[in-house]
């Protein structure tokens, strides 16, 4: 497992500095190379410079969140190939189905489980 993923780009959106370094920790010792963004526009401004191969976006941010954040990313030609995943702490259905809506294609409920992190990862990028 560990060679596939050394040539991964993850990207990793959120305000919470706990999830986005609990995230980067599990990734790194996977090979991953992690890119962290604070929220939407951090991450917007940063996906041109670092092509990641999956994002994983938190749902509630400030300024601009998760759902706004996935859909300017599905908007963009350059970008709407690249899979995103909806984090949330919330798990019911109307947010599951907001994520669908603005076309991220899994939606994982914190605290995820490092298995879940990479159980996505394997399911939307060909490693």
């Amino acid at each position: 497992m560990k060679d596939k993923l050394s040539d991964l780009k993850v990207m990793i959106v959120d305000d919470s500095k706990t999830i986005r370094r609990t995230a980067e920790t599990l990734l790194q010792r996977e090979g991953c190379q992690v890119v962290t963004a604070v929220d939407g526009f951090d991450a917007l401004s940063k996906i041109a410079d670092t092509n990641p191969d999956i994002i994983f976006v938190d749902v509630m941010m400030p300024r601009l969140d998760g759902y706004q954040t996935c859909a300017l990313i599905k908007n963009n030609q350059n970008y709407q190939n690249i899979p995103v995943i909806m984090l949330s702490s919330k798990d019911g259905l109307f947010d599951q189905a907001k994520g669908k809506i603005v076309g991220s294609e899994q939606y994982l409920t914190k605290p995820f489980s490092k298995d879940e992190l990479f159980e996505a990862i394997n399911n939307h990028v060909a490693v």
